[in-house]
């Protein structure tokens, strides 16, 4: 897991130092153990690296060997990520070929050999950069589920990219101005959605993307799909059962090649007991699972159901307290962690764990994102594929400050919801179910732009790799063409995951009604509300479209337990005053959420 980023200049001059020592600076978190650079007429590509394979050759940028016994014109690579299938694509290519034992030399002979195709046959997650310097170009490519975030510009002296926004803005090679569009998606959606970035002039390189570079300028463009087209296909529950061991087996096989320690986040829900029951059967040694528990709340607390399941699984369990003065404490470095913004409270816990994960002596961390999507867990799949008037509904139908008088022009905000329009609209088609177009609608920004952003930056803020075995590309190809009857039955999603694990660790109790898990939030705010509304009213980002009056009747709502959705909203203002601080005034602060906004 790495920080990577790079120039490609306009007229072929080559780039700046100070731009890609700024680049590297702004990304050394994500790489504490060593950086590198490459520079070729107008392009450079730096890499600060997080060893996890090949721990002695595999520093970047890496190299093709060359051609004809010369020297010149070899292309380059510097990329973030894992290729679990490395081995097999080293044994496929050649031996001879390589110079490293590096997961990620084997994409460098891919694409000499199959151009932007190249991706085709690589299984894992990666954001890769390639100079080739005999054609003059530069081509990035993301994997399909967009685990692995990228970002570009297009700037009047080229084309500049990096792993996180932050970085391009602190090189000084784009202004920290917002698209209102995007500002306003996020506040009522919690995330933003499609190519363009909340920062004016950054795009993301969407998931499964491979864009082609020249002369400072996209000229090509191509997209690899994370999900299989097509409707349904019929299984019966046996052979479904027996296909998901043999994918759970390969894919968690995969995802743990690693030359350093790794263990595993462990919720106590489904998706994170079945990867545990997966590593304990292919593991010797015991396997580190990390719960997160809020004491003295009324949410749910899952720390004693994941206790049962890790001791029935054999594994060491740390258990993980995360209180109120965690919540203020930590919150401004959370959301200046989160430079793409997710306004999503598991930040939070995200973020503490990972660092329990660091101070256990980790560098890989495998957890249960995608299983929701992929096999249909949350109830508003269901909702979705209803009748109106049996309670059907539209995802996501209502935004999180709508209505509520907070927002000084809410007209402005009409468009919120386009975003998520343009993914129901691609997801729709090849004869695929109304459960099916939910699920690839959360697939193309839900997943892609809140929950794994989240996972990558609060992981890599402590140099730790978050792994997700369900989203593989094989994984996907199994469970997307599942019969609906198989993913929800008898009001239960994820029904066939359910009964695999009823087998494969019958502690865990997969069909047991289960609460959600919830941070409360609502409550800390409601305990600092009086203290922190007014602080969260005068901000600068927070004055500028909303009224600061209506923004201290949220908090005191809040507070007070009244207006229904007050709680979430006044969340959704918190993190975004304290954001606008970290990301667009450029004020990071070290003390709490008070001293912050103070």
């Amino acid at each position: 897991m790495c920080g990577i980023a790079g120039v490609m200049t306009l007229d072929g001059a080559p780039p700046r130092g100070a731009d890609l020592e700024a680049l590297t600076r702004a990304l050394r978190h994500r790489g504490p153990d060593g950086d590198g650079r490459h520079v070729s007429g107008g392009v450079g590509l730096i890499q600060t690296r997080l060893a996890i394979i090949d721990l002695k050759t595999g520093d970047q940028p890496l190299y093709a060997k060359p051609d004809n016994g010369g020297d010149g014109n070899r292309c380059a690579l510097v990329a973030n990520g894992e290729i679990y299938n490395y081995i097999e694509l080293r044994h496929q290519l050649g031996l001879d070929l390589f110079a490293t034992e590096s997961d990620c030399e084997p994409p460098l002979y891919l694409y000499l050999r199959h151009g932007r195709d190249f991706t085709r046959y690589l299984r894992g997650m990666y954001a890769i950069a390639i100079h080739d310097p005999k054609r003059e170009r530069l081509v990035l490519a993301r994997d399909p589920f967009g685990i692995k975030p990228l970002y570009y510009a297009e700037t009047p002296n080229g084309f500049a990219f990096a792993s996180e926004p932050q970085a391009l803005l602190a090189a000084g090679l784009v202004n920290p101005s917002l698209r209102r569009e995007a500002l306003y998606a996020l506040l009522q959606l919690q995330f933003t959605c499609g190519p363009e970035s909340i920062f004016e002039g950054i795009e993301r390189v969407l998931p499964g993307e491979t864009i082609t570079i020249e002369k400072g300028r996209i000229i090509d463009r191509w997209r690899l799909p994370a999900l299989p087209e097509g409707a349904p296909k019929e299984i019966g529950i046996d052979a479904a059962l027996n296909r998901l061991d043999e994918t759970l087996n390969h894919s968690v096989g995969l995802h743990q090649r690693s030359d350093v320690p790794y263990g595993m986040f462990l919720s106590g829900g489904v998706d994170s007991s079945v990867v545990l029951a997966m590593m304990n059967r292919l593991n010797v040694e015991r396997v580190h699972a990390f719960t997160v528990g809020f004491p003295g709340q009324s949410v749910h607390d899952e720390r004693h159901h994941a206790r049962v399941v890790a001791r029935a699984a054999g594994a060491k369990h740390t258990e993980v307290e995360f209180t109120g003065a965690d919540f203020w404490n930590l919150l401004p470095r959370a959301a200046a962690a989160m430079d793409d913004p997710a306004a999503d409270y598991a930040i939070l816990p995200t973020f503490k764990l990972a660092q329990a994960a660091q101070e256990a002596g980790l560098k890989v961390i495998l957890t249960g994102e995608g299983g929701d999507e992929l096999f249909a867990g949350y109830g508003r799949y269901r909702r979705a594929g209803r009748w109106r008037v049996f309670g059907g509904r539209r995802m996501r139908h209502r935004g999180i400050l709508e209505g509520l008088g907070v927002l000084r022009d809410e007209a402005a905000s009409a468009g919120w919801r386009d975003g998520i329009v343009n993914a129901e609209k691609e997801a729709a088609g090849s004869g695929r179910t109304p459960l099916q177009i939910a699920q690839a609608t959360d697939c193309a920004d839900w997943l892609a732009h809140d929950l794994l952003t989240k996972l990558d930056r609060c992981l890599m803020a402590f140099g730790v790799e978050g792994r997700v075995p369900f989203l593989d590309r094989e994984m996907a190809d199994y469970a997307f063409l599942l019969p609906d009857h198989l993913k929800v039955k008898h009001r239960f999603g994820k029904w066939v995951l359910r009964k695999w694990l009823e087998t494969g660790l019958p502690d865990a109790k997969p069909f047991a009604r289960k609460r959600g898990f919830t941070v409360p939030v609502g409550a800390w705010i409601a305990e600092g509300a009086a203290r922190i509304a007014p602080l969260v009213a005068r901000q600068q980002g927070i004055e500028e479209i909303c009224n600061p009056a209506a923004v201290e009747t949220l908090f005191k709502n809040a507070a007070s337990g009244t207006g229904g959705r007050a709680g979430k909203a006044a969340w959704v203002l918190l993190f975004y005053a304290l954001w606008h601080q970290a990301h667009v005034v450029g004020r990071k602060s070290a003390g709490d959420a008070f001293e912050a906004l103070s």
